[in-house]
């Protein structure tokens, strides 16, 4: 599938069409096909080239490609079609809304409870809005913007500083070309730099370049550094760049020319920004690292101007406050009776009496009894009651609150789920674990239920016949086996304090 399609349907084929909604990745897909920066392809891929894709990194008629560009929908919903009269799907964003029109023209098993689906697609309806959509444009626009026979383009995954803007500048002058700067937003930046704030740091930083033409691309990296590298050039050279500035090991495949940026240093003399070996040692300032940018953000003090454009700064302290205004998820995790609910409670008492943290406590036990009644205690059930917690403790942290959840969370992928979705609002995700032995859990007791379990009473009980994974990523870990619980609320309140997130006690 290589061109895109423009064939009519009419209003009430679609009206009786089925519908989906992508998952992220592929709404993420979808964007870029409707935009034109996949080009040449034009729609979902089919499974030959699929497969070709895989093994080669071309398509089946020969050309590179670098990624499976795929869509996938539960098994029976196409059941009855005919691909020969290229029925139409509906794809909308998660609320619902038409983002586009499928025109079927294959249907093959994928995975178990799944097909695969190939065909153009075709803008339709008004879905899949988002902030900053005037950014969000059709790379035939951009391209007609373009002026100058050469382009450089860069994709600004970070904020702009003032060694990055001169690198850029300096590179656009020594080509004579114009500028494209490419800002992904198909997911949270650095640091849980939301994507909007990174839009709006680039564009703190526009009149800082030479006119440059900014656009907002729903790009996710894969997890693969060498396909993201590849991907990354194909879309840039959909939008008209010819030359990339890049990194060391850039790659682009048959795309646009990478130029490696010069390594700079603030030369003190004249606040110019210039190549380390034409600035004496006793003048040269080195750029800030990404985790001195941070620390200076998170005590709550000011980026220094030398390094930092004063309107780019402003943006960065409005979307990374102090951590002490910052929201937070604290998630304690733990067997039932390992006193991570006891524990939960203490920290959250002691925040409550100093008053200085809005808090919402989502204790295991509640959160069965008002947001997720009904459920059980399958994996899937289990799954979908931490999503749930962990959908409303990132709202409470988006808005500056402190969320403290204290759910069993037995499974490692949705404690990851959860964290994700805290970085993705913008707040600080601090996981405690409360590793109490599974045999002094079961002498504690409290609420019979590994009595009961063992008894052969009760199924589904973790440490018994469901399992526990230990997690890895733990910022703190507890064991209350040992000491009182007063002890285990102070070490809880010292790490927050120490991080910077609250007072010191």
């Amino acid at each position: 599938m290589s061109e895109r399609s423009e064939r009519v349907v009419s209003d009430e084929a679609l009206r009786g069409a089925p519908s989906w909604t992508p998952n992220p990745t592929e709404l993420s897909d979808l964007e870029l096909l409707l935009s034109g920066a996949y080009a040449p392809l034009g729609g979902f891929l089919g499974r030959d080239d699929l497969r070709a894709v895989a093994t080669t990194a071309r398509l089946g008629d020969g050309r590179h490609w670098p990624l499976p560009v795929k869509l996938e929908v539960p098994a029976g919903m196409l059941d009855g079609i005919d691909v020969a009269d290229r029925p139409p799907l509906l794809l909308t964003d998660p609320e619902g809304a038409p983002v586009a029109r499928l025109d079927v023209t294959e249907v093959w098993p994928s995975r178990e409870g799944w097909v695969g689906v190939a065909g153009p697609v075709t803008r339709t309806g008004d879905g899949g809005r988002a902030p900053f959509a005037r950014l969000r444009v059709p790379t035939e626009r951009v391209r007609g913007l373009i002026t100058a026979p050469r382009v450089l383009g860069f994709f600004a995954d970070r904020p702009l500083h003032r060694p990055q803007l001169a690198q850029l500048n300096h590179a656009a002058r020594q080509l004579n070309a114009q500028l494209v700067i490419l800002v992904p937003v198909g997911a949270p930046g650095p640091d849980g730099l939301t994507a909007e704030a990174l839009v709006r740091c680039v564009l703190a930083a526009r009149d800082r370049m030479s006119d440059p033409i900014i656009v907002a691309v729903p790009l996710v990296d894969r997890g693969n550094e060498i396909t993201d590298a590849l991907v990354r050039a194909k879309v840039a050279a959909a939008y008209g760049v010819t030359h990339l500035l890049g990194t060391p090991g850039a790659m682009t495949g048959a795309g646009p020319r990478v130029l490696i940026p010069r390594e700079l240093v603030y030369d003190s003399r004249d606040g110019q920004w210039r190549d380390r070996d034409e600035v004496p040692e006793r003048f040269e300032r080195i750029a800030l690292t990404d985790e001195e940018i941070a620390g200076l953000l998170d005590d709550g003090l000011p980026l220094p101007e030398w390094h930092t454009p004063p309107a780019v700064a402003r943006e960065l302290s409005r979307s990374r406050p102090p951590r002490r205004q910052r929201g937070l998820v604290l998630f304690f995790t733990g067997f039932s009776g390992s006193g991570k609910s006891t524990v939960a409670r203490g920290v959250a008492d002691a925040l409550l009496e100093t008053g200085e943290r809005s808090l919402t406590m989502l204790d295991g036990d509640v959160v069965r009894r008002e947001l997720s009644a009904g459920l059980g205690f399958s994996k899937a059930d289990r799954d979908l009651n931490i999503r749930r917690i962990g959908w409303v403790a990132a709202e409470v942290a988006r808005h500056g609150g402190l969320a403290v959840a204290c759910p069993i969370a037995p499974y490692a992928s949705a404690r990851a789920t959860v964290r994700r979705m805290a970085v993705a609002a913008g707040a600080d995700f601090v996981l405690v674990y409360v590793a109490t032995p599974l045999e002094v859990c079961e002498q504690r007791d409290r609420k019979g239920l590994y009595a009961r379990a063992r008894a052969g009473q009760l199924t589904g009980m973790t440490g018994i016949d469901d399992p526990y994974e230990v997690p890895a990523d733990a910022e703190l870990t507890l064991d209350t086996s040992d000491g009182t619980i007063e002890d285990a609320v102070g070490e809880v309140l010292a790490y927050l304090a120490d991080e910077g997130w609250i007072n010191p006690r």
